[in-house]
């Protein structure tokens, strides 16, 4: 009887099992390399929205130095920024029911980079969004006006959807911001109402949330009283207007020596 005949054929052979080795070995290399190379990819993308909020928050920035120089005031209080986490950004592509690929990050979200700018007054928000949206490197993509139309809940807050350029060493890219800019008591507000949301188990519910959109209207009643106080002081006192201010600035220095 030949040798040969005694190896079952339902019997793997040494030679069968060194090939399914090198086959699931490259198998992982493969996957491997895929896996390394899209967390390199998401990496350098958290990077790039990284200097697209600078960016941004720079823009703010100087707009906050030429106002104290100008006009003698500052419209802006503070300025938060954040960048969204990988988990929030996998998880909000799930729920969309979208690919969760790099491509998609990009194409669907619009809020990975944001920036909140925090105002004393109402006419503050408004002058800060025109004279940022009057840059010639912004383009404004969406804009949603929550303080004419607050949201059910009673949020108010200005929204702009804005893409910047952003130089790289190698390269130019446009990046989404999102932009918020609020007054303090709105930002108050709002910090307020999301700590609440997330809160397990509050008895009375909804008794809370009819209080919060009371609370709401009571500090947009505030936040106008606040600037129609500060303009009639601004009269009473007979303090000069911004245009007055620069004009004096100009006249001293074109005065001779």
């Amino acid at each position: 009887m030949n040798d040969k005949t005694l190896v079952s054929p339902l019997i793997p052979s040494k030679e069968n099992h060194l090939i399914e080795d090198v086959e699931l070995r490259d198998l992982i290399n493969r996957e491997a390399k895929k896996a390394i190379l899209s967390m390199a990819q998401f990496h350098e993308l958290e990077m790039m929205y990284t200097c697209a909020i600078k960016e941004v928050k720079t823009k703010f920035e100087v707009l906050s130095t030429e106002f104290n120089c100008r006009f003698k005031r500052n419209p802006i209080n503070y300025i938060n920024t954040r960048l969204k986490s990988r988990d929030s950004i996998f998880n909000k592509l799930a729920r969309k029911k979208l690919p969760l690929t790099i491509e998609s990050v990009e194409q669907n979200l619009n809020d990975i980079a944001g920036v909140r700018v925090v105002c004393t007054y109402i006419d503050d928000i408004y002058e800060l969004a025109d004279s940022f949206l009057k840059q010639d490197d912004i383009t404004l993509l969406e804009k949603k006006d929550y303080i004419e139309n607050p949201k059910e809940n009673g949020y108010r807050s200005l929204h702009l959807i804005i893409s910047v350029p952003v130089f790289f060493a190698k390269k130019k890219r446009d990046m989404k911001v999102e932009v918020q800019i609020r007054t303090m008591a709105m930002d108050f507000w709002a910090s307020l109402e999301h700590q609440m949301k997330y809160k397990k188990m509050i008895p009375d519910q909804d008794k809370i949330v009819a209080e919060l959109k009371k609370c709401a209207r009571v500090i947009n009643d505030t936040d106008k009283k606040m600037l129609e106080i500060r303009k009639h002081i601004e009269t009473a006192q007979d303090e000069p207007t911004e245009e007055e201010i620069l004009s004096e600035k100009l006249r001293q220095i074109n005065k001779p020596i």
